[in-house]
């Protein structure tokens, strides 16, 4: 009997993987865990010095800290809260509507809505600024030429409208990303399940609520987790638009420019690379307790429903 060959060591795999392994530590694991390093030292008389969990303890026990971390944690769930009840929900909806095989130019409407996505945060934040502006803006007067000029208010300069209105400015942008992702799981939905549901009386709505809905479940759980890690990552649309102030009043302000502010230090302000590291820590912990929340908990249950 002829001894079992020994498996040969496939070093083609690690040859292709090795660069994009090497890139992705570099840009992405080391920042992230120096960055976690960086949170457990502080500086003293131009001394780094470790202390341990004492930075954590100044964010969340000292009144200073503790209230501008819970004012900007409390923006990004709003944040968060209006893009799952605004933005997901269009965008179901435009993909129930643009899988249709009746529509005529679904191709176009399609490239239509996903366009925003694709441009550049700056020029959404500084194109949108203008548009709401109370002196040169466009929005008083179209409101006007339909003559609900009197719905107008100065949206982005009052603090109860700003993250709101920022918030569907955001949604505007990104809503392309729930609607392609939708469409496509829609469209991988096999014929013979329609069909069998078209024999037994069930189509048009019904056939999206009894059918397709419970079918693309885990599509829209993914959606929705990739929604969160997105929004609490936020940082650049309020940048843009409002500055690393995040105005009026720090009533934008979510924990990306808070962290920014901190970091780098802005105006009067000087950076502390420490206590911004202790904030992109806690950033980091709030994302992957919702990550992990979503894994083990929500995916098994849509498992368990869809089969």
């Amino acid at each position: 009997m002829a001894a079992p060959s020994k498996q040969k060591t496939r070093w083609h795999i690690v040859v292709f993987l090795a660069p994009a392994v090497l890139v992705y530590t570099a840009v992405m694991i080391y920042p992230l865990f120096n960055t976690l390093r960086l949170s457990l030292y502080s500086e003293i008389d131009q001394e780094r010095i470790w202390v341990g969990l004492q930075n954590f303890r100044t964010l969340f026990g000292d009144a200073i800290w503790s209230d501008q971390f819970w004012n900007a944690l409390a923006n990004n769930g709003w944040f968060f809260v209006i893009h799952m009840l605004v933005q997901n929900p269009i965008g179901i909806a435009l993909a129930a509507i643009l899988s249709s095989p009746r529509l005529r130019f679904s191709a176009f409407y399609r490239s239509a809505i996903f366009i925003p996505t694709i441009l550049s945060f700056v020029i959404v934040g500084f194109a949108w600024k203008l548009i709401l502006s109370p002196i040169w803006g466009i929005a008083p007067g179209m409101l006007d030429a339909i003559g609900l000029k009197f719905l107008y208010q100065p949206w982005l300069g009052k603090e109860e409208y700003a993250l709101t209105t920022l918030s569907l400015v955001s949604v505007w942008q990104y809503v392309g990303i729930p609607m392609m992702l939708i469409y496509a799981a829609l469209l991988s939905i096999p014929d013979e399940i329609l069909e069998a549901g078209e024999c037994d009386g069930i189509t048009g709505m019904a056939a999206f609520w009894k059918i397709k809905l419970p079918l693309i479940l885990p599509s829209i759980g993914i959606i929705s987790v990739l929604t969160f890690v997105a929004n609490f990552n936020a940082f650049d649309l309020i940048y843009a638009a409002q500055g690393a102030l995040a105005g009026p009043d720090f009533s934008t302000d979510i924990l990306g420019t808070f962290m920014y502010r901190t970091f780098f230090g802005f105006q009067l302000q000087l950076g502390d690379p420490h206590m911004g590291s202790t904030i992109a820590s806690a950033m980091f912990g709030i994302i992957l307790i919702g990550v992990c929340i979503y894994l083990f908990g929500i995916q098994r249950r849509l498992r368990n429903y869809q089969f």
